[in-house]
């Protein structure tokens, strides 16, 4: 089993990976934070067997096939890929960087050093985006054509203090999973149309509200809305994503974003047209959801890789650059 050494211990790592993890059967090995105390916390709470008082103590600990996954904020990234080894396995939390600039060094960075480095967009293995894709390539609805993503939601956002700092909110940290999404069905862009906004319940945040059309030509519609202050009880609340095709049409709610952090199930639907007969839309019982049983699919890869199974990550930073040239691109079209 290919070991995990966790670097940073908030509640991302708490709520989802960790969680992920102990469902896959993964092995966690050691875990590092700066407030050694939480380190403490959560390995007890995940029976993880060495807490390290620092990331230099880590790394000697871990062995060459170790899996670093860094879960720290953005600004942190740099500075951890240069003290990692060379040739290292690293997972590190999105976003790859504040925006494009930093993105391009986390880049060379780890072509530099040889590390073989994924980042979680881990939207693209929810359960019921992987059901989606099956139909998808099954051709149960028939050519690909329309992807539609429209959250209108009330989102807490004082549960990440750090946000109130960043000039770049909503499409940096939260669209970009939809902008990911998008791409690994339909590509890359030829272009990209944005605007952010702020909400007056929401002073002090630097956007909570997007408009994002994603340009593939006449016949392709790429989609995201969303509105993170809908704080008006969850009768209106929705969250989903549509694909429709030439045959058919899929729907999957999000429930994990409504009523947040509780959330409500999920459910998923999907209609195929057959001539001479009604069309009906069928639901599918789907297990689990984005939090946090999509982790396993981003922890996956990596393992995947490491192992030989697979050249590199699905969700290499090869990859991941584009979505963040995407997002970079959304914020330009935004003046």
């Amino acid at each position: 089993m290919v070991p995990i050494y966790v670097i940073g211990a908030g509640g991302i790592v708490n709520d989802a990976h960790l969680p992920a993890y102990r469902l896959a059967g993964y092995e966690v090995a050691g875990i590092y934070d700066k407030d050694l105390s939480k380190a403490t916390a959560t390995a007890a709470r995940f029976a993880i067997p060495h807490v390290f008082d620092s990331l230099q103590q880590l790394i000697q600990h871990a062995p060459g096939n170790a899996i670093y996954d860094v879960a720290l904020p953005a600004t942190a990234m740099l500075q951890v890929l240069q003290q990692l080894p060379e040739k290292a396995n690293v997972l590190l939390q999105k976003p790859m960087g504040n925006n494009l600039e930093e993105a391009q060094e986390i880049l060379t960075i780890t072509r530099q050093k040889q590390q073989r480095a994924g980042v979680n967009f881990q939207l693209r293995y929810a359960p019921f985006i992987k059901a989606a894709r099956e139909l998808i390539n099954a051709g149960t609805i028939g050519e690909l054509c329309d992807i539609e993503v429209n959250v209108n939601v009330y989102t807490p956002w004082h549960l990440w203090d750090f946000l109130y700092q960043s000039p770049r909110v909503e499409i940096l940290y939260h669209s970009i999973h939809y902008i990911d999404l998008v791409r690994s069905f339909f590509g890359n862009p030829t272009g990209i149309l944005a605007k952010t906004t702020k909400h007056p319940s929401m002073p002090q945040l630097a956007s909570v509200r997007s408009n994002i059309i994603m340009d593939y030509g006449d016949w392709l519609r790429a989609n995201i809305l969303t509105n993170h202050g809908h704080n008006f009880g969850l009768h209106n609340q929705h969250a989903y994503v549509k694909f429709e095709g030439t045959k058919g049409a899929i729907k999957a709610t999000l429930g994990s974003l409504i009523n947040y952090p509780h959330g409500i199930p999920d459910r998923f639907e999907y209609i195929q047209l057959t001539e001479g007969q009604p069309a009906e839309w069928q639901t599918v019982a789907i297990e689990g959801s984005w939090f946090p049983h999509a982790f396993v699919g981003s922890m996956e890869q990596m393992m995947l890789a490491v192992e030989g199974k697979i050249a590199k990550p699905d969700n290499s930073v090869e990859d991941a650059i584009y979505t963040m040239e995407c997002v970079e691109q959304a914020y330009k079209s935004n003046v």
